[in-house]
């Protein structure tokens, strides 16, 4: 089920609850109010790009199909909730109900972050002259339908940057195994990644520790060579999955060729401030029943 995040502006908790309140009793869609701790909006997004809340500011919109906005008043504080996001809103829909002048503005806004921006909107009074009406009622539930039928629309267009995304982000593995390049393997991993690899310990626990793995191919090898074949995603949100048959290969130190096994690899990744991330990885061979071993010489 697609998901519709509900955003505030600095003014509007009454009429957030209003709308939450008539969404949350749809089928079609999870509705979702959104909290927004972020910096003060006069200092400039780029200052804050490592900021925490920054971060989970960016992952909440990332874990979102569609958006309504919401404020009575157009007041700068939307313009630097969207700031502090941008890859995370791109190929979504948005809705409003807001005042006339703020939905003149965030229609421009949501523009420049590739916001589908729908055409029914519920216009406000100030905030302190709301009191919804059946006209009122009858705009929010449009905007509702808009907002679910685009965020709907789109989700084969967000799947496909995704997947494309991810794919790039899997090749940095190749590139910087080809390159024996820690730092372009760096970009690859989340910081809290989670390791099971065909060599003990049965984890490894944190970027390091899957770098220190990976430093240690590089001791073995004076060429190394990656292949991914057969590669299956399945994305949702901010969360991908992956899985499909990996290969390390290459030339050792005394100029023998080592043809590699074959192994089933299995990614987990999300979606964060800096791109996608595996924050999950499995290496596995099937093994033998009888032997107990490891059986290493399949080929996909």
């Amino acid at each position: 089920m697609i998901k519709i995040g509900i955003v505030l502006g600095r003014r509007g908790d009454r009429v957030a609850r209003w709308v939450h309140e008539r969404a949350v009793d749809r089928a079609d869609a999870e509705f979702e109010l959104m909290d927004h701790p972020l910096p003060d909006p006069a200092a400039p997004p780029a200052d804050h790009h490592e900021d925490a809340s920054v971060q989970e500011w960016a992952e909440a919109v990332g874990a979102c199909d569609g958006f309504v906005f919401v404020t009575p008043e157009y007041d700068h504080s939307l313009e630097n909730v969207i700031g502090h996001a941008h890859a995370e809103w791109a190929d979504k829909a948005a809705g409003f109900v807001a005042g006339a002048r703020a939905v003149e503005q965030l229609r421009l806004v949501c523009g420049a972050v590739r916001l589908a921006d729908v055409s029914a909107q519920v216009t406000l009074p100030p905030a302190a002259e709301f009191e919804p009406d059946e006209d009122q009622l009858d705009a929010l539930d449009a905007v509702l339908d808009q907002v679910v039928a685009w965020s709907t629309a789109l989700a084969p267009v967000r799947q496909g940057d995704a997947e494309a995304e991810i794919k790039a982000k899997l090749g940095l593995i190749i590139e910087g195994l080809r390159a024996k390049d820690l730092e372009v393997l760096k970009g690859v991993y989340a910081p809290d990644v989670v390791s099971f690899d065909v060599e003990p310990p049965l984890q490894h626990v944190g970027l390091d520790a899957k770098l220190a793995n990976w430093a240690k191919v590089f001791t073995f090898f004076e060429k190394v060579d990656y292949e991914l074949r057969d590669l299956t995603l399945t994305v949702s949100a901010d969360l991908a999955v992956g899985h499909g048959f990996g290969r390390v290969s290459g030339t050792l130190r005394d100029g023998t060729a080592v043809d590699g096994m074959w192994v089933r690899a299995t990614f987990v990744l999300r979606k964060r401030e800096h791109g996608w991330q595996i924050v999950h990885d499995q290496a596995s061979v099937p093994f033998d029943m009888a032997t107990g071993r490891g059986v290493t010489d399949l080929r996909p």
